[in-house]
């Protein structure tokens, strides 16, 4: 009786422990340049994973009937390997490789805006989960969407996730149908974003003695805070900026992502 109920209502996460104790990443690298933001389209709602309430380790959870208006910040977590190809509570397999997350209370499925609040950095996922169960946690990524975030290396991160409404969103112009960068867009690598010009300084004068690529410090506000951010560029190409966004990467100067105007 509860495995029928399983698909419709638990999430991966969840549910994957049964078979194995671990959690962890993909042995193999992967290129996250080469994996884009899903391009957020209106669907229908999935047939499971869709229950008014559902119930968890004792605690009752209820589903929105909409995910408009929905903006929150709270903690990311992610799940990896221990969960790849177990299937969803919608019903779909998990694919770390893809750009999915898991929400214990979002319709799915759900597009969803996530930044992160620690570095700046954003990105789009598909809500196709349930999870994850833990009192202080918004969200659950795949792999390389909580790769492409900053996420992996300190397991956990303050994010908002800001829901897309895909009705309006393409129509509007706010979402790139096609995901692709404007006519003569300038391609930078933003390493960090520091509220102290010094720390800003001292990372873009490291960064300078480790590539040829111009370095700049680019004041701005956040919140009516200045901050300054570190960026190298403008670079011809996004394929450019992912070369050198591996060697900083690789030599522990930081997290690269990369910003187009």
């Amino acid at each position: 009786m509860v495995l029928l109920l399983l698909p419709q209502v638990a999430s991966a996460s969840w549910f994957s422990h049964l078979f194995e104790k671990k959690d962890s990443a993909p042995t193999q690298t992967v290129d996250i340049s080469k994996i884009p933001n899903p391009v957020p389209k209106p669907e229908p709602k999935s047939r499971y994973g869709n229950p008014e309430t559902y119930e968890v380790n004792g605690k009752t959870y209820s589903v929105l009937d909409s995910s408009e208006g929905y903006d929150k910040r709270g903690y990311a977590s992610w799940y990896g390997t221990k969960f790849h190809g177990h299937r969803t509570s919608s019903g779909e397999p998990y694919d770390m490789y893809a750009m999915t997350a898991a929400s214990k209370t979002l319709p799915l499925p759900t597009y969803v805006r996530v930044k992160n609040l620690q570095n700046g950095r954003s990105i789009i996922v598909k809500v196709n989960d349930r999870g994850p169960f833990h009192s202080n946690r918004i969200i659950d990524l795949s792999y390389v969407a909580a790769k492409k975030l900053g996420v992996v290396k300190h397991g956990t991160a303050l994010v908002e996730v800001t829901a897309i409404d895909t009705r309006t969103a393409i129509k509007h112009g706010t979402i790139n149908p096609n995901n692709q960068p404007p006519e003569k867009a300038k391609f930078y690598l933003q390493i960090g974003a520091f509220s102290n010009r010094s720390n800003a300084q001292r990372l873009a004068n490291k960064l300078r003695t480790l590539i040829g690529a111009p370095v700049k410090l680019r004041p701005g506000r956040h919140q009516a805070v200045p901050i300054y951010r570190v960026q190298i560029g403008p670079f011809l190409n996004d394929g450019a900026t992912a070369r050198v966004a591996s060697v900083i990467e690789s030599s522990g100067a930081g997290m690269p992502y990369q910003v187009i105007e």
